[in-house]
This record gives C-alpha cells, structure tokens and sequence, in this order.
C-alpha cells in the first residue's frame, strides 16, 4: 500500500495560499517529502483534461427512490428532515473500513457516498430535497493529490452536477450543510447515529423522542417491498445460489485447509457479482455447526461432519440474501444426521406452508416450532405433551432461535418497527422474509444421547409473501435430503 505524498505544511498554506481554505489537508507524520514546493503545486493545478460527465441517465430505481420520499414527506408535513449516510470508519491507523451507507439514506436517494446527507426541507405543497455531497476534490489546493482522501488516493467523486442527474435530486457541497443546519429554525428531525457532526448542529433543535419516530417510520415503510426490490433480492439469492455451487465444488480444498477455504470461495462470488456478503458468512463444520453465529471459520473440514452454509451475496444496491443449507461434508448424510436434517426439513415446510397474506407473521414460527417440539417428545428427548413443550418452551434447549425475520437492505430488515407492525403484525404481499428452523445438539449437552451431540442443522429460504400465497426466491436450491445428495453428486463430477 502506497505511502501518502502529504508535505510538513498545510496543503492550504503551501498550494493554494491560507485564504483559501479552511482546513489544511491531514499530514502524515512520518511522510517522506518534507514539502511542496511553489513549482510544483503550480504544476499540479493545470495540464488536466476535463472529464465531467455529461447525459447521465438517472439511477434505475429514481422512480421508486422519489416515490418514497414523497410518501415521507406525506408522513412529516412542515418538519425539516434530515437522514445522513454516515462517514467513513477508522480500521487501524490511517486505513478504513469499507463504507456503507445508512439503509435510511439509501433507500430515500440510492446513493452510497460517504458524507451525504439527504436533507428534506418543507415548503408550501411538501418538502423541497436536496442531497448534500463532497464535490470533486479540489485541484487548486492540492487536494485531489495531496489528501488520502483525494481523486488520485481513492478514485473519482462525481461532481454536484453529475450526481443530481444520476439521483434526480438537486446537489450542494456538504461541507456547507453543518453551518446552515445550525442557523435553521422550525421544527426538525434527524436519523441518529451516523454522522456526529450533523448531530452536533442540530443538538439543541431535535429531540430523541421525535427523532425515533422517524426511524421507526423509516424502518416501517420498508416492510413492504417494491417491484424493483424483489428484482434486487432475486439478484441476490441467485448469485447466492452460484455461491453455494461453487462451495460443493471446492469441499476437498476445504477438508485439506479449513472452513476459511469455504468462507473465501464463497466470498469471491460475492465480490464477482454483487457489492460484498451480505453479512459475515457461517462455514460452520462438525460441532461449529450448533454455535448460532459462527464467524471464526477457523474449523477442520472432516469428511463424516456436517457443513452448515448460512451466507448471502449482497447486491451493488446493497440488498442481501440469506441462505442456509447444512452438507453432508463427503456428500451423503449418515443415518442419526439424515434424521435430523429431515426433521429440521419437515418444520421448515410446515413454516413456508404458513406464510400468506392475511396470516400472523408469527405463524410461521408456531408452525415449525410444533413440528420440532413433536419430533423432541417423540424421540424421548423431552416429555411431552406437545402442548405442554411449547407453553413452557422446552424445545428452546434445541431449537434456540427464532424461525425467521425480515430480509432487505438489511440481512435482518425493519428492525426498529413496532413490534404491533412487525412480530405481532400481518403478512402482506411484498413482505419478504426468512424461513429457517434449525435443531442444535451441544457437543457437551449430556441430556440426550451420544450420538447426537454436535450436530446442528438449520435450513433456510427467502421468502417473498404474494397476493395468492408466497415464493421461494431460493428454490434453486435443493432442500430435501435426497436431493441435496443427488445436487452434491452432480457437482462433483
């Protein structure tokens, strides 16, 4: 990784005099050039072909982007909003994290930049929007040289003008966005928890009550998704698929490394076709396979085990799939694991089966809870009755979780919704969410028997909630047992 060519002195000082910028540009402390001399500033500011872009056609899903604000500006008539995307994260020193955007900020403008901010300013008949960007970094004060933050360090900014073609929303330069805010009056809210600054200046004009109304609101609308969504999951679950795929195809590579092999294969699709995993990818083999969230992929691979897959692509819109299959690792399940996994199968049909529009969001969990609290009492690992199981949630031991949730920008989508909206609301069509009950035997769990201990099975689709009933997004697929070892087969060959 290259080294930053920042000078001892201010950028602003050196390149482009003190009155004419504010801030000087991050120094490093251990850089190698000592400075920048006259001559070469003069020579860095000119001898640049101009490369605006020019008939930009809008991002494919303005429509819908304006649709939705229309509809906030309906819900918060007269009232300032303001949704930034957040800002970049230090990892470790001088290095950042990947960004992304705020799901609030996406879903009201598509864009993805670090800094923006969408702000929603009323008038007369709504709300006036205007997206506030950084602008092209500047080549008169050696900026887009000099900073680690500039065009030649981390690549291209569109300009003002490019991005309210591309966003259909008219753009100003963010850097001014801070001051203006604090001279503002009337009534304002702000999304929290992303970007400091705008919260500083709006510090004695919001508050946090009527701040969260508006993140709840945000997170509301998005439980029904529109048509370019469901392309979006689509997208996603396909491109998972190939992942999955690829995995099977790779398992003897695996068995000679590490889950680690699993995690990077799978990965490379991601990164092939979408924007990055949805979220940190479970490559659980063996005993991994019971602890929930397995993200150390750091396991032996062992032919005989299990390989529980839970992983999604995200697209470049940032809509994510989530995935479960649990493998046979060498391709065929053994007897006591082919029980299981039928078992865990059966619940996940009886789960898809009940979800429909109309239906309580909560049955489908009822649904597979039942099945796997009578397969418990049935093989003597708990007394039943089946009713008694599940009023004192007996079969929790081994089934741990929740059978599902809602699936969009978010792996787990609309989480700040009331819960009279969400958990104990009514499916819709549009909804999309998960189905994926799972039965979890600790390796150390002496309760049941021996043969049982350290295998986990969870197996999981999206589901999309139609007017008639719903869709598997992930049906490509194999679920059933037999047909995941005849799928394994037809890969390896």
């Amino acid at each position: 990784m290259s080294e930053e060519l920042t000078p001892t002195e201010p950028v602003a000082a050196t390149a482009a005099g003190p009155e004419e910028s504010e801030e000087p540009i991050k120094q490093r402390k251990n850089g190698l050039y000592p400075g920048v001399s006259d001559e070469l500033a003069e020579n860095m500011k000119s001898g640049w072909a101009d490369t605006e872009l020019r008939d930009l056609e809008p991002i494919p899903q303005a429509a819908e982007t304006a649709a939705r604000r229309a509809a906030l500006s309906a819900r918060f008539p007269g009232e300032r909003l303001v949704i930034p995307a957040g800002n970049l994260k230090t990892r470790s020193n001088d290095t950042e994290y990947s960004f992304r955007a705020s799901v609030e900020y996406t879903w009201l403008t598509g864009n993805q930049t670090e800094d923006g901010v969408l702000v929603m300013e009323p008038v007369a008949d709504g709300h006036r929007a205007t997206i506030y960007l950084l602008p092209r970094s500047d080549r008169e004060n050696g900026e887009f040289w000099l900073s680690g933050q500039g065009e030649l360090w981390v690549g291209r900014r569109h300009s003002l003008t490019e991005a309210g073609q591309l966003y259909g929303i008219p753009a100003s330069d963010v850097r001014e966005l801070a001051g203006a805010l604090r001279e503002a009056t009337g009534p304002v809210r702000v999304v929290r928890g992303y970007d400091a600054g705008i919260e500083a200046a709006l510090t004695d004009k919001v508050t946090a009550e009527r701040d969260e109304e508006l993140r709840v609101y945000l997170s509301e609308a998005r439980l029904v998704k529109d048509a370019f969504e469901i392309g979006e999951l689509q997208k996603a679950v396909d491109s998972t698929v190939r992942g999955f795929e690829d995995v099977v195809k790779v398992l003897d590579k695996a068995q000679a490394t590490s889950e680690r092999y699993i995690e990077g294969t799978f990965f490379l699709r991601a990164r092939v076709e979408g924007n990055d995993v949805g979220y940190g990818s479970i490559c659980a083999a063996g005993p991994h396979a019971c602890t929930l969230h397995w993200v150390r992929n750091d396991g032996p691979v062992r032919p005989g085990d299990l390989l529980l897959l839970d992983a999604g692509v995200e697209t470049h819109t940032y809509y994510t799939a989530d995935v479960t299959r649990t493998l046979p690792i060498d391709g065929r399940y053994t007897e006591i694991q082919k029980k299981i996994y039928d078992a865990v199968y059966e619940a996940q049909e009886a789960g898809i089966a009940a979800v429909r529009p109309g239906a309580k969001y909560r049955d489908f969990h009822d649904a597979s809870q039942r099945v796997l609290a009578a397969k418990l009492v049935e093989w003597g690992l708990v007394e039943g009755p089946v009713e008694r199981v599940l009023e004192l949630g007996l079969q929790r031991r081994w089934t741990l979780h929740g059978t599902g949730h809602m699936l969009g920008l978010d792996v787990h989508d609309c989480a700040a919704a009331r819960q009279e909206t969400y958990v104990d609301g009514v499916l819709e069509p549009g909804m999309c969410l998960t189905v994926e009950p799972g039965l979890y035997f600790q390796a150390d769990d002496l309760t049941v028997p021996e043969e049982y201990r350290g295998i986990g099975v969870r197996i999981e689709d999206d589901i999309l909630v139609t007017e008639d009933g719903n869709r598997n997004l992930s049906a490509a697929l194999p679920r059933r047992s037999d047909e995941v070892e005849a799928w394994m087969a037809a890969l390896k060959k």
